[in-house]
């Protein structure tokens, strides 16, 4: 069996996993502005066969052309290809990485109803029910567009990153914006995950994306870190379009 390498390009990190034999064996990830680079350097050492990219970004068509000469096939995930699970959302608006993290989360965790929560850019809230049904969910901003917008849209409020204290009782305007946005986020999350659960029976939720290490510890809810859960899907998506893929 040969090597799968499955890309998830996002706005500002991209993040690809190398599978053989249905199991992950390496997971790496790049800033937008370094990731052919780092991907061209990983494809030349794992050597892989068969490759998916989902992308939420034009950035990526000069990879995807590489990408294309470099395997012996590619699947470019979109709301088109077919998957193992049922869509309920407006399919010409899906994003495809939505599709991956319902699809990874139906095959781990197959009789439940899941919520997939997603911190990137932004947070989505992605329901997958027990009956292998995309239900949709909710987007919000994520963390640093809240941090960012406060800054963009006032003529004061400065430019504040995560770095520094984050107290619930902010004293001055930094540690004020940066409580706002990040137990904004926390209260969000803890809210979303309790609604979906009184609603819905045989209930899981669970947490990934790239801010996925700083909230999972400040999270009340009982929730699940998977931070490979899109990869996982678009192995599995892959599998499905490609069946002598690994």
């Amino acid at each position: 069996m040969g090597i799968n390498i499955c890309i998830d390009w996002g706005n500002t990190l991209v993040k690809a996993g190398f599978f053989e034999n249905g199991t992950l064996s390496e997971a790496v990830s790049y800033p937008v502005d370094d990731a052919f680079s780092g991907l061209e350097q990983a494809i030349n050492k794992h050597k892989p066969q068969y490759a998916i990219i989902s992308s939420v970004s034009s950035r990526s068509l000069d990879f995807e052309d590489y990408l294309a000469t470099t395997v012996q096939r590619v699947v470019k995930m979109d709301d088109r290809t077919p998957t193992p699970i049922m869509n309920a959302y407006s399919s010409d608006s899906v994003g495809a990485d939505r599709l991956a993290m319902a699809v990874g989360a139906n095959a781990h965790y197959p009789d439940k109803n899941n919520l997939v929560v997603c911190l990137g850019t932004c947070i989505t809230y992605n329901f997958v029910q027990s009956t292998r049904t995309f239900r949709g969910g909710a987007i919000s901003p994520g963390v640093h567009m809240r941090l960012r917008s406060m800054h963009e849209f006032t003529d004061k409020l400065p430019s504040v990153g995560l770095q520094g204290e984050t107290l619930l009782l902010g004293y001055d305007t930094d540690t004020c914006m940066r409580s706002g946005a990040v137990f904004g986020i926390v209260s969000e999350i803890d809210g979303m995950v309790e609604a979906f659960k009184v609603q819905y029976p045989h209930f899981n939720a669970i947490l990934t994306g790239g801010d996925t290490a700083y909230f999972a510890g400040k999270l009340k809810s009982e929730i699940f870190a998977d931070p490979d859960i899109i990869l996982k899907g678009l192995n599995i998506i892959l599998k499905h379009n490609v069946p002598q893929a690994s």
